[in-house]
């Protein structure tokens, strides 16, 4: 194996907007539901099988695998879907790695498209593109000439078996009445499966012997809501991910999201002995599991002093990280000083009064992709980017301008002459 083919196997099995590696099968719970559980057991289990010949009724409605062929019903779930990050989950990052893999090695395509693109159709898709054979009888009109793999997780991932539609019961509980053997879906069939946080757990949570570092599986999101007080109190992973049942999926990149799972608050500075001293405290109050989650992330809590201009003040800065820090290799884990469901984080600046300081900065910094970033630039650097450099290289500036500022406090300095 390639040492590309390795780091596809150990990065991107691992990462993403909706994690591969081996997904467990539905996790039981105190009470759970049988039904639900067997369900989600059939529903997930993978290799997904091929969905067979599009029953007549829906040709006729011009329905198929892709997203497109939906929006003519299911307009706002389509405009949702399509600002989401499962829409982009087989992304610059993902294809930038894949192209490296040889057509036949289904096993290695697995490792990644289980999650991002699991329709058996997107695995034939993904074949076809790396053989060179592709001759657009993948694509349909429908999909904007989009081959099917590089379209993400798509509607027919969660909502399609056979060729036949699943979803959640009406809001209000009811289910569809009378003879649907002729209708668009095919005799749709409802299940509450959809609304329990086990539906996201197959690509959101490893099983008990998956890849782990430092004893902690690598992706964990699934038991730290088990453990949480938000399982206990019934608020699901859709409650916040799905409001409303809208398909946004927002999370750690959405500024919005996060400043709704957190409290934060700044102390006023303190200036004496020529020093200058204040607390910013980060509390994870309504993320329903670590924050952050998973190892792709880095949270920074930072303060600095700034000049009468309005600049950083260099050696002022002084720097607090919030992640589960690992090797790029993940090889080892380097550090975890993530903060569980209602735990919080506690920085302390303190340094000395620089010289024209006007005013001491507090800030929370957010960096969605630190770790793709890191690994992009380091495997264009080191050459094993390969065929798919072009790829890695646009994933490299997407991950570095998802950076964003949660939050920053400006608190003025007394003058040099009224400092203690």
């Amino acid at each position: 194996m390639s040492r590309v083919s390795r780091w596809v196997v150990l990065v991107t099995a691992a990462l993403g907007p909706a994690a591969c590696g081996e997904a467990p099968p539905p996790v039981a719970v105190p009470g759970a539901d049988r039904e639900a559980e067997q369900f989600l057991a059939r529903h997930w289990a993978r290799p997904l099988a091929p969905q067979g010949e599009p029953p007549v009724h829906a040709k006729a409605h011009g329905i198929d695998l892709t997203p497109g062929s939906c929006a003519g019903c299911h307009a706002a779930q389509f405009d949702d879907w399509r600002t989401s990050l499962h829409a982009h989950a087989m992304g610059p990052g993902v294809l930038g790695q894949l192209v490296n893999m040889d057509a036949d090695a289904r096993d290695e395509h697995r490792s990644c498209i289980r999650c991002h693109a699991p329709l058996h159709e997107q695995e034939e898709s993904l074949v076809r593109a790396l053989s060179g054979t592709s001759d657009g009888a993948a694509d349909t009109s429908s999909g904007g000439g989009t081959p099917l793999h590089e379209q993400g997780l798509v509607c027919a991932a969660c909502h399609l078996r056979g060729y036949t539609w699943y979803g959640p019961p009406r809001r209000d509980g009811s289910l569809p009445a009378g003879d649907l053997s002729r209708s668009p879906h095919n005799a749709w069939q409802a299940s509450p499966a959809f609304s329990d946080s086990r539906f996201c757990a197959a690509c959101h949570q490893f099983e008990p012997d998956g890849y782990a570092l430092n004893g902690k599986l690598l992706e964990n999101t699934y038991a730290e809501w088990q453990a949480s007080r938000h399982a206990r109190e019934g608020r699901h992973c859709q409650s916040c991910h799905m409001p409303q049942r809208r398909h946004l999926w927002r999370g750690i990149h959405d500024p919005e999201m996060v400043r709704q799972g957190v409290d934060i608050r700044a102390g006023a500075p303190a200036v004496g002995a020529g020093q200058v001293a204040a607390i910013l405290v980060l509390r994870n109050s309504g993320t329903g599991h670590h924050f952050p989650t998973y190892v792709t992330p880095r949270v920074v809590l930072e303060g600095y002093q700034e000049g009468a201009d309005g600049r950083m003040i260099g050696g002022t800065l002084r720097q607090q990280v919030v992640a589960r820090q690992v090797a790029l290799d993940l090889s080892r884990e380097i550090a975890d000083t993530r903060i569980p469901a209602d735990g919080e984080a506690r920085f302390d600046y303190r340094a000395p009064v620089a010289p024209g300081a006007a005013a001491l900065v507090l800030r929370v910094r957010v960096e969605p992709d630190a770790f793709y970033t890191a690994f992009y630039q380091s495997i264009l650097s080191d050459g094993s980017a390969g065929r798919g450099a072009p790829h890695i290289r646009a994933a490299l500036a997407r991950s570095r301008a998802s950076a964003f500022t949660l939050y920053a406090d400006r608190q003025p300095l007394p003058p040099a002459g009224q400092r203690e």
